[in-house]
């Protein structure tokens, strides 16, 4: 479902919508979707093996907002170039908008970048990326529709060493009140462990495309974490897919009922009463 790095032509997208005109309150964003890097990037001095890593893009974490979107009838933006490239959900002013070291992992064609080059990759990247979701949300508003903001990620197991007990994480700020209703249903599953502001937190700088987007409105936001090891094949990413549509759908005035007929009932029960393994 997911389409690994291979040396492609300089035509490329640099962001996707999806359902543009769904009817969803929930406005779905994936700044890590792929880790496809542009030719005239080469593989920035990496091993082909090593973009399929996670320190690449976020594994699954696709295919699972777009079945969510699919199911809820909701708008998706992602970004379609890998983060080694620029990270879209960090600052301008970030030390790894663009890092030359990524966990463990030395980067070297993002090593003494010049500003023209550092400019180049806002530009291809970064910039349509945010100018994507603002001209969404903007036609949104226009349009009077509730809208409530949700990026979906996805984290390695182990990090630098250190084991992520967690199957899923839920990163908020001050305001949860989207973020509290999806831990309390997320902590009724049998068998979930589920991280509050962990494995990160908005203080990590990993808020920045909801901080930007959503907070900055007044929105209700919420940040997904995935752990990828649950999401690796078709059968977990539908799973997770799923259980996270049925939570939505149930916090959606006047729309639970369409997003479980298109998932049926009894099989949103089943996912959310699902034990977790």
């Amino acid at each position: 479902m997911e389409t690994a790095y291979s040396a492609a032509e300089e035509a490329y997208e640099a962001v996707r919508v999806s359902s543009r005109d769904g009817a969803s309150p929930y406005l779905l964003v994936c700044d890590h979707a792929s880790n496809f890097i542009p030719a005239r990037f080469g593989t920035l001095g990496l091993e082909n093996s090593e973009l399929s890593r996670h320190i690449a893009w976020d594994p699954g974490a696709l295919p699972v907002i777009r079945r969510m979107a699919e199911v809820l009838d909701a708008t998706l933006v992602e970004s379609c170039v890998s983060r080694l490239v620029i990270d879209c959900n960090r600052s301008l002013d970030a030390p790894d908008l663009i890092s030359a070291v990524s966990e463990t992992t030395v980067v070297p064609g993002n090593e003494n970048l010049s500003e023209e080059q550092r400019q180049e990759r806002i530009a291809l990247s970064w910039q349509p990326f945010h100018d994507t979701i603002e001209e969404v949300i903007a036609e949104r508003l226009v349009r009077g529709m509730e809208t409530r903001l949700v990026s979906v990620h996805s984290f390695t197991p182990v990090y630098k060493g250190v084991s992520r007990p967690w199957h899923i994480g839920i990163i908020h700020d001050e305001d949860d009140s989207l973020a509290g209703p999806m831990i309390d249903a997320l902590k009724a599953v049998d068998g979930m462990t589920v991280g509050v502001n962990e494995p990160y937190s908005p203080a990590d700088r990993v808020y920045f495309t909801l901080e930007r987007h959503g907070r900055a409105r007044g929105l209700a936001c919420a940040m997904i974490e995935i752990r990828n090891d649950e999401i690796r094949d078709e059968t977990g990413q539908c799973k997770w897919a799923d259980l996270l549509a049925g939570i939505f759908a149930g916090l959606e005035p006047g729309m639970g009922t369409k997003a479980s007929a298109r998932l049926g009932k009894s099989h949103v029960a089943e996912k959310v009463n699902q034990k977790v393994v």
